[in-house]
Parts: C-alpha cells; sequence; structure tokens
C-alpha cells in the first residue's frame, strides 16, 4: 500500500508539472496586433517590408519574461496556431524575436496570405491567440 502511494503521490506530481509546463500565457486583456504594411489587396515586389503595431500588450524579445508582452510571428498562406502550442520556425511561420516592430520578407510570385500572432517568451500562442486581421497580397 505504501508503495502504491508513493507511485501515486509521484504520477500525481508529474502530471501537475506537465500541465503547468504546457499551460498557455493568458493574454493581456484588450491586446491586438495589426500590420501596419502592406495593406489589404495590395501588390508587393517579391522582397518587401513589413510593418507591425501593438495595442494594450508590449513587446519584448523571446525569452524575456516580461509580463504582458511578447513578439511577432508572421503566418504566411496558414491558419493561427491554438493556444498554448509552439508556433512553428518554418516558411509559413516567421519570427521576430527581437520584438521588432518591422522586417523584410521575400516570397513568391501570386497570391499570398499574411497575419500576425503574438507568442510568449517561449513562442507559444497566448490563450487566447492574440490575432491580426488577415491580408491578402499579390506578389510581383
Amino acid at each position: 500500500m505504501k508503495t502504491f502511494m508513493s507511485r501515486a503521490v509521484f504520477a500525481g506530481m508529474l502530471l501537475g508539472a506537465s500541465m503547468l509546463a504546457s499551460a498557455a500565457t493568458p493574454a493581456p486583456e484588450g491586446a491586438k496586433v495589426s500590420i501596419v504594411s502592406p495593406t489589404d489587396g495590395g501588390t508587393v515586389p517579391q522582397t518587401f517590408q513589413i510593418k507591425f503595431a501593438v495595442e494594450d500588450v508590449s513587446l519584448a524579445p523571446a525569452g524575456d519574461a516580461t509580463p504582458n508582452s511578447g513578439h511577432h510571428h508572421v503566418l504566411i498562406d496558414t491558419a493561427p496556431i491554438a493556444a498554448g502550442k509552439v508556433i512553428p520556425a518554418d516558411a509559413n511561420h516567421v519570427h521576430f524575436g527581437k520584438a521588432q516592430t518591422q522586417g523584410e520578407l521575400t516570397l513568391t510570385p501570386g497570391e499570398h496570405t499574411l497575419q500576425l500572432e503574438l507568442g510568449d517568451k517561449n513562442h507559444m500562442a497566448f490563450d487566447p491567440p492574440i490575432l491580426s486581421e488577415k491580408i491578402t497580397i499579390t506578389v510581383k
């Protein structure tokens, strides 16, 4: 019985620790992100500048634990990441982990969608996710 209780307590501790480790960071109330440029429906060259804005949330580099802060991720031709999930770093998820307010993107010619998703210090999506409106651009 003593062994069973010890194992049960240990299992409970592991479960609790794993739940804490994967818990999503709560989104600051009223937090908003937006794409300033390019504009929805715009036409851009293959390499172009993208500019971001935030409201009621601070920008901080990845790894910085400042409360109510995060950093931008540009979602290209893809859906947002669910709350508490890590935003991947690949061709469809471009990280701006130094708290940048603008950056450069290079895309193939054609129509593309862009959307911002703010990530926490660990590149995890907030709960609820902090997303911009999705825009569509045409790349020449």
